[in-house]
């Protein structure tokens, strides 16, 4: 069957790598990925997968499966851009990968055995529908989830930030600037927010860190600012600690209005991201294939400071988030320009079929060998024990 694999990987690799191709040149910002949605929902459609558009009411969202029972195995699509900066990030190559895993694995797949999976998830860089999906249940029936993301190099699947992002308002009264006397503004507040917060950093998890933004703070000096807004991201390496911090900067923003006497107001501004928990046991079976597939340098596991949303599917299902080197020049800037034009270039195409094979024999093995897939959820149970 896995000779069968590279056959049916070897008649789509066209339709793979213009599926690369085309949303490069056609990149949407997120939740508005309707080229995408189209465009890959039809190649499931052709190639035999039940697809559910529009999954949750997500207008760019879907939900495809070929087969029947279980294991059930799921492979992610992420196809958002980056606003004016188009797929600086290589989303355009995830979607690749991840239909050429599933589809080549489908068809040697009799339908009785186990069913593919594959999830469109928009939005990654605006909350992400993967976590609406998790929260919704989505995955409490998926066996794993496997995807594979380009990079500069090839890692391992490591560990990520868990995130809390919230919002900051403090409002004043209004009044012209030269008579403010006796009295703070909203910019008070705020500033001393910011202040306060760079300060209390110090006392924080050694690896957590609040990073914030003035989103609005007056529009004249000749007046009194009297409302503002800051956004925050808190990073910490569990949400236990995040939450933590949360609670404590609720604390600060509640005396900070107190103490200047303007109106304060917190809240969380979109979905948090729980830690990635990669699954070293699937880590290992895919790593394995990848030589298999040539892709021999992989480098120890990568920990992230960004969020995953795909933490927060981790806490649900084993998972895996390695990287893949999709560019020879390693001096290239990930999430650049350039980096964007790189995933068009040959090597990254070479990279992109390669991936897609060994994460569809990953697939292949769990469905083949039930003592495998239960290492995998054994390490995940203990893993979830032990947090």
């Amino acid at each position: 069957m896995k000779h069968e694999i590279l056959t049916n990987l070897s008649k789509i690799k066209d339709d793979i790598l213009s599926l690369s191709q085309y949303l490069y040149k056609n990149p949407e910002k997120s939740f508005h990925e309707f080229k995408a949605h189209d465009y890959i929902v039809s190649m499931l459609e052709d190639k035999g997968f039940e697809v559910t558009r529009h999954y949750l009411n997500i207008e760019t969202a879907f939900y495809a499966q070929y087969g029947t029972g279980h294991p059930k195995i799921c492979y992610i699509c992420e196809y958002d851009a980056v606003e004016d900066e188009g797929h600086i990030t290589g989303h355009n190559i995830i979607s690749a990968i991840s239909l050429g895993a599933a589809i080549s694995l489908s068809g040697s797949l009799p339908k009785e055995k186990g069913s593919i999976i594959v999830i469109g998830c928009p939005g990654e860089f605006a909350g992400s529908s993967k976590v609406t999906m998790t929260k919704q249940g989505t995955f409490d029936d998926i066996d794993v989830v496997l995807m594979a993301h380009p990079d500069v190099i090839t890692a391992e699947s490591g560990s990520s930030m868990a995130i809390v992002p919230i919002k900051i308002t403090y409002k004043s009264k209004e009044g012209f600037s030269y008579r403010n006397s006796g009295s703070y503004s909203a910019l008070d507040a705020c500033l001393f927010t910011f202040n306060t917060l760079n300060l209390l950093d110090k006392g924080f998890d050694d690896n957590s860190t609040i990073d914030g933004i003035i989103l609005k703070g007056g529009d004249s000096p000749y007046l009194l600012p009297s409302c503002t807004e800051s956004k925050f991201y808190i990073r910490s390496p569990k949400m236990e600690i995040a939450c933590n911090l949360e609670k404590k900067i609720r604390e600060l923003v509640k005396m900070t209005g107190n103490l200047m006497e303007v109106e304060s107001n917190i809240c969380i501004y979109e979905l948090p991201y729980d830690e990635l928990i990669p699954n070293k046991t699937l880590s290992r079976i895919f790593s394995h294939n990848l030589k298999e597939c040539g892709i021999i340098d992989i480098d120890a596991p990568k920990d992230t400071n960004s969020g995953l949303s795909l933490g927060t599917v981790s806490h649900i299902v084993p998972c895996i988030h390695p990287y893949i080197s999709i560019a020879e020049d390693k001096s290239l800037q990930y999430s650049s320009p350039e980096f964007a034009s790189a995933t068009t270039s040959y090597f990254a195409q070479d990279r992109v079929i390669k991936t897609a094979h060994a994460l569809a024999l990953t697939g292949l093995d769990l469905i083949e060998n039930a003592s495998l897939l239960n290492q995998v959820k054994t390490e995940f149970y203990n893993e979830k024990d032990t947090r």
